[in-house]
């Protein structure tokens, strides 16, 4: 966006030099606003001048909180950046409505505990530091949930990717398409949210599709199209990490790869984090 204004600036002198100044004034005043350039970059519109109204004031609202956090970040009173996206025009009642994690209800205890015990002794036997699975080739791309509470689907795809990975060597992304429009008799919502042992129960049963053949949609509304012949793989069963223990955390991320988790992502400056080590709620 500054670029945009830079080079608009450059071409404004020009005409101020050459042409008179009813010219400039009239450049100045087609000149789109910081509102209709984020319109324009994420194609958005909105079908009653009221409603424009309105969103418009919501996004400068949240366009402060991003600016006062960032000023605050520049004088090192913050420890992260914040950076306005597609989702600047939301309340924060409708941001909770993307939230997808359903953990209140009754939770799917198949999976056995495991122990933190082990989990250190194997991280100590592989001395490990830190480690990066995005370079090692466990990661598939970055994927966006869209308007959908589907968070608990893309979480257990990317560890089940990441198993996949160690297995096989080979990369796949899988279906959370599949997840969000097949598993409800496990417990599962749609878009609405889920707790994500009860998406590994599905696919212990039914296995899962690849995206390439099972698409994502971003939405809750088609019927399933499970293909059983389609399925790239099956999971056997899974563990739960110890309630609360970030060692045995890490020592499971060490040792066994890309951890299936939720966090509590219910902040809007959540919604608009950008960059920086140390994410500390605003609200």
């Amino acid at each position: 966006m500054f670029d945009a204004y830079q080079a608009h600036w450059v071409a404004l002198f020009a005409l101020l030099m050459w042409a008179p100044l009813q010219v400039a004034a009239d450049s100045e005043e087609e000149a789109p606003s910081d509102w209709a350039l984020w319109k324009r970059l994420h194609q958005i519109s909105y079908d009653e001048e009221s409603d424009d109204i309105q969103r418009q004031i919501i996004w400068e609202t949240n366009l402060r909180m991003i600016e006062k956090n960032n000023d605050e970040f520049r004088f090192g009173l913050s420890t992260f950046n914040m950076a306005m996206n597609k989702y600047g025009d939301l309340t924060k009642m409708e941001y909770k409505l993307l939230l997808g994690a359903t953990i209140n209800g009754p939770i799917n205890r198949r999976g056995k505990v495991a122990s933190a015990q082990t989990l250190r002794v194997n991280a100590n036997r592989l001395g490990l530091t830190n480690v990066d699975y995005r370079a090692q080739g466990y990661v598939t791309e970055v994927k966006d949930q869209g308007y959908c509470g589907s968070c608990w689907a893309f979480s257990t795809t990317g560890a089940i990717e990441g198993q996949m990975f160690k297995r096989t060597g080979r990369l796949v992304s899988l279906s959370e398409q599949q997840l969000v429009d097949c598993s409800r008799s496990y417990g599962t919502y749609g878009c609405s949210g889920a707790w994500m042992a009860n998406a590994y129960d599905y696919v212990i049963h039914k296995g899962l599709e690849s995206s390439d053949t099972y698409p994502y949609t971003s939405a809750d509304t088609q019927p399933c199209f499970y293909d059983r012949s389609s399925v790239v793989t099956r999971i056997s069963d899974y563990r739960f990490i110890p309630a609360g223990d970030e060692q045995a955390l890490a020592d499971a991320v060490a040792t066994i790869g890309p951890i299936t988790v939720a966090i509590d992502a219910d902040h809007p400056s959540f919604l608009f984090y950008s960059s920086g080590k140390i994410f500390t709620s605003l609200d």
